[in-house]
C-alpha cells in the first residue's frame, strides 16, 4: 500500500500520458513511481514570463519577455569546427535587437520570419548595441505555453527536459483534477486559511501569478508538517501507552550527597522528570537536551543508579570509542561506591577482553555496560536489561536505538543530545519523545572569552598559542575543509599543518585529526592530545562530539564564516572545561553585514540555545539538522527555516486535533486520520522503538 490510498494517485507512472516503460525507467531515477509522487514532485524554481517589457526599457542581466517581429533573414555561419551560429534582427516595433543562437541549427526551419513571436531571455547590452542569446519563442497566436506565463523549473535527471516534464505533469494534473480527496476538512482549511488541494496541485506546478503559487505552497506546507507532527504524535502515543518497567521508588539523597558537586536547579527538575518516568508503569522515552557543559552525564548516572537499585541492568552507548571510554573513567568511581559494576565495551578491545565483559553482562554479574557499537552485536546479551542510553543521539539512526532497545522487554530508553536547536524544532525532530532541557550551566563554569578577528591579526594569535603552551596549557585548530581545494579560497587541516608546523608554531608538537583518518588513526590522535603528548591539535569538524581535554584552553577556527553558529558553539564548547580561563578565536573572512552580525552573536553570548534561535532567523533556508540523520523522512516542499511561522500554526493545529480525539470520533476527519495511519507505517514505522 502507498502512502496516497487513492487509486488514483497509486496508479504507476507508466500509464501517465506521454511517459511509457522507457521515460518510467528514466523518472525511476529521481525516485518517482506513481502518478502521486509526479504530482509531489514539486518545482525548485520559477521563471516568470509573464511580464511583458519594450526591449528599450530592459537593464542589461534582465530577463523579459517581449513581443517581435523579424526585421532579417536568420543567417548561418561556423566559426569553428563544433560551433554554428543563426543571427538576426528583431523589433518590438520601437527598439532593434539582434537575436543568436548557438548550436542550433534546427531553428532555422522552425522559424517562420513573416510571422510575429513572443521571445523570453536574457538581454545584453553593450554600448547601444542590445543582444538576446538563445531566447525561448513562441508563435504569437500560440503563445502561452512557454511565455507570457510564470514557468515552473524542476530538478533533472538525464533524458528528461524541462518542457517533456512538464507537458506529462500537465497531463497527469488533468488526468486527476476531479479525481482528487481533500484530506482536511473544509472548517479546518478555513480556520488556517488554506486552499483546496485540487488549487494547490495546479498552482504550485502551473501558477497563475506568484500569489496563487504562495498560497499553493502554504497548504502543501501545512499538510505536509501536519502529518508528520500527527504520525510523531501518535507514535509518542503508543510508545507512552506501552507498559514498561515500573522501578522502585529511590533514596537518591546518599547518591546526590556522595558527589563532588551539587546539582542545578535545572538539573534537579530533569531528574524528578526522569524519576516519574521510570517510577511510573509507562515506558519513558526522553531526550535530555543540554547546552555544552551542561552536566547531561550525570543525569544518566542518576538515570543507571534508579535503574540498579531495583536490579536492572543498563546499556550505555556512545559513538566513538574515545568518548566511551571517558564515560566509562567518569561513571565507574562514582557508580562502584554503591557496589554497582560497571564495564567497558568496545570494538578495538582484545577478542579474550570483549568476551569476558559479554560473559558477564549475559549472566547478570555486570550492572552497566557502556560501548560503542559493539554493544550492539548479537553476541552482546543482558540478563535483565532495564535501561538504554545514547549519548550524542544525532550519531545514532533510530534503527540502532531500536536495536539496542529489544535487547530488554521494553527498558526505559534516555538519549542525549549537545546540540542547542530552538523549541519549535525540537518538537519535529524529537516528536516521539518527550524532551528535557537542561538550561543552565554549572556555577564554576568560566563563560569561554571570543574574539572575531580577521587575517592581520594571525602572528598576534600565534604568539598567544605560544605563551599559553609554555605555560602549560593546549589548543584546538579548526578548519572547514580535509585538503586543499581549487574552488574555494579556504583553509584546509593538511595544508595549514604543512604551515605551522615548519613556521609560526614550530618547535611545537602539532597534531592532525580528519574524517578521512580510520576511527583507530582518530581515536590514537585524540588520545595523545587528551594525554598532553601534542600541543597543539589541527582538526575538521570531526572534534565537535569529542572527549573533554580539560588542559586545553584555546580553540582557533579557520573561516568561522562558513560554519552555522550552533556548530560553531558546539565547537567552542571543547575549551572551558578545566579552571583556567579558556578563549575562543574566530577567524572571520566573510564581508557581508550578516557574517558580522553572526560573529557577533557568537561573541557577545554563551548561550546555545539562544544562539541556535538567533542562527534560525540569520540563515534562512538550510539544515541545522539534517532530518536524515533522525530517521525522519524527507521533506518534499516543507523547510524548518522558510516555514517556520507555518510550522507554529502546525503544532497548534496538531495538539488540538489530539487532544479533542478528532480523528477517532468525528467522519469528517477520517481521510485524514487514513492518512496519518499509512504516514506511520510505511515512513515513520523506525522511529517506534517496539
Amino acid at each position: 500500500m502507498s502512502v496516497y490510498d487513492n487509486k488514483v494517485m497509486d496508479q504507476p507512472l507508466k500509464y501517465v500520458k506521454g511517459v511509457g516503460e522507457n521515460r518510467a525507467r528514466l523518472f525511476a531515477k529521481l525516485g518517482l513511481f506513481t502518478l502521486g509522487d509526479l504530482l509531489h514532485y514539486f518545482p525548485r524554481d520559477y521563471e516568470d514570463r509573464s511580464v511583458f517589457k519594450p526591449i528599450s526599457e530592459a537593464a542589461d542581466g534582465e530577463s523579459i519577455t517581449v513581443r517581435i517581429r523579424f526585421v532579417s533573414d536568420i543567417t548561418e555561419s561556423r566559426p569553428r569546427r563544433n560551433l554554428s551560429l543563426l543571427k538576426a534582427q528583431v523589433t518590438d516595433g520601437v527598439s532593434l535587437m539582434n537575436v543568436t543562437w548557438f548550436n542550433q541549427s534546427y531553428i532555422k526551419q522552425s522559424i517562420d520570419i513573416s510571422r510575429e513571436y513572443v521571445f523570453f531571455g536574457t538581454i545584453r547590452r553593450t554600448g547601444s548595441r542590445v543582444e538576446i542569446h538563445n531566447p525561448v519563442f513562441e508563435e504569437l497566436e500560440h503563445s502561452g505555453n512557454l511565455t507570457g506565463r510564470i514557468v515552473p523549473v524542476y530538478s533533472l535527471t538525464r533524458g528528461i527536459t524541462q518542457n517533456m516534464l512538464r507537458k506529462i505533469l500537465r497531463n497527469a494534473l488533468d488526468a486527476v483534477s476531479d479525481k482528487l480527496v481533500d484530506i482536511l476538512p473544509s472548517s479546518f482549511r478555513s480556520q488556517y486559511r488554506l486552499a483546496e488541494t485540487a488549487f494547490a496541485f495546479e498552482q504550485i506546478h502551473f501558477p497563475t501569478s506568484m500569489e496563487n503559487m504562495e498560497m499553493a505552497r502554504r497548504r502543501l506546507v501545512f499538510e505536509e508538517l501536519l502529518l508528520l507532527q500527527l504520525g510523531l504524535f501518535s507514535i509518542k502515543g503508543s510508545n507512552n501507552a506501552q507498559n514498561g518497567i515500573r522501578f522502585s521508588p529511590v533514596d537518591m539523597e546518599p547518591f546526590l550527597k556522595a558527589l563532588p558537586f551539587k546539582l542545578t536547579s535545572a538539573q534537579e527538575r530533569v531528574l524528578a522528570e526522569i524519576k516519574a518516568d521510570m517510577e511510573s508503569d509507562r515506558r519513558m522515552n526522553r531526550l535530555i537536551q543540554g547546552d555544552v557543559g551542561s552536566g547531561k552525564t550525570i543525569m544518566a548516572v542518576l538515570a543507571i543508579y534508579i535503574a540498579a537499585s531495583s536490579g536492572y541492568q543498563s546499556a550505555f552507548m556512545a559513538p566513538t570509542e574515545i568518548l566511551a571510554e571517558q564515560h566509562y573513567r567518569s561513571v565507574a568511581p562514582l557508580l562502584e561506591k554503591f557496589g554497582i559494576k560497571v564495564g567497558l565495551l568496545t570494538g578495538g578491545m582484545k577478542k579474550k577482553e570483549k568476551e569476558t565483559i559479554k560473559e558477564e553482562a549475559r549472566e547478570g554479574r555486570l550492572d552497566v555496560l557502556i560501548g560503542t557499537h559493539a554493544v550492539l552485536e548479537e553476541s552482546t546479551v543482558f540478563k535483565r536489561l532495564g535501561l538504554v542510553i545514547t549519548d550524542e543521539q544525532h550519531r545514532f539512526g533510530v534503527r540502532q536505538r531500536a536495536r539496542l532497545s529489544q535487547k530488554g522487554e521494553n527498558p526505559d530508553l534516555l538519549v542525549m543530545t549537545a546540540t542547542p536547536i530552538p523549541r519549535t524544532l525540537s518538537l519535529v525532530l524529537y516528536g516521539d519523545l518527550d524532551v528535557s532541557i537542561i538550561d543552565t550551566l554549572p556555577p564554576d563554569r568560566k563563560p569561554v572569552k571570543t574574539y572575531v578577528v580577521d587575517e592581520r591579526m594571525r602572528d598576534r594569535v600565534y604568539q598567544f598559542i605560544r605563551k599559553n603552551i609554555a605555560e602549560g596549557r593546549q589548543a584546538y585548530i579548526v578548519c572547514p575543509l580535509v585538503e586543499d581545494s581549487e574552488e574555494l579560497e579556504v583553509e584546509s587541516a593538511t595544508g595549514l599543518v604543512e604551515k605551522i608546523r615548519d613556521d609560526a608554531l614550530k618547535g611545537l608538537r602539532v597534531g592532525l585529526i580528519h574524517g578521512k583518518m580510520k576511527s583507530a588513526e582518530k581515536d590514537d590522535v585524540m588520545r595523545r592530545f587528551s594525554r598532553g603528548e601534542l600541543d597543539v591539535l589541527v582538526s575538521t569538524t570531526v572534534i565537535e562530539v569529542g572527549v573533554n581535554v580539560p588542559n586545553a584552553n584555546i580553540m582557533v577556527i579557520e573561516n568561522a564564516e562558513r560554519f552555522g553558529l550552533a556548530q560553531l558553539h558546539q565547537l567552542r564548547g571543547r575549551v572551558g572545561r578545566g579552571p583556567y580561563q579558556s578563549y575562543c578565536i574566530l577567524f572571520n573572512q566573510g564581508k557581508s553585514q550578516i557574517s558580522r552580525q553572526r560573529m557577533e552573536i557568537l561573541a557577545k553570548s554563551n548561550d546555545g540555545f539562544a544562539i541556535s534561535e538567533k542562527d534560525l532567523e540569520l540563515r534562512g533556508p538550510g539544515d541545522i539538522f539534517g532530518v536524515r540523520q533522525h530517521g525522519l523522512p524527507e521533506f518534499r516542499i516543507a523547510n524548518l527555516y522558510r516555514d517556520m511561522e507555518v510550522l507554529k500554526d502546525v503544532q497548534k493545529a496538531a495538539q488540538y486535533i489530539m487532544a479533542e480525539g478528532l480523528l477517532e470520533k468525528d467522519e469528517s476527519w477520517r481521510p485524514l486520520a487514513k492518512r496519518v495511519e499509512l504516514m506511520v507505517k510505511e515512513k515513520l514505522q523506525d522511529l517506534s522503538m517496539n
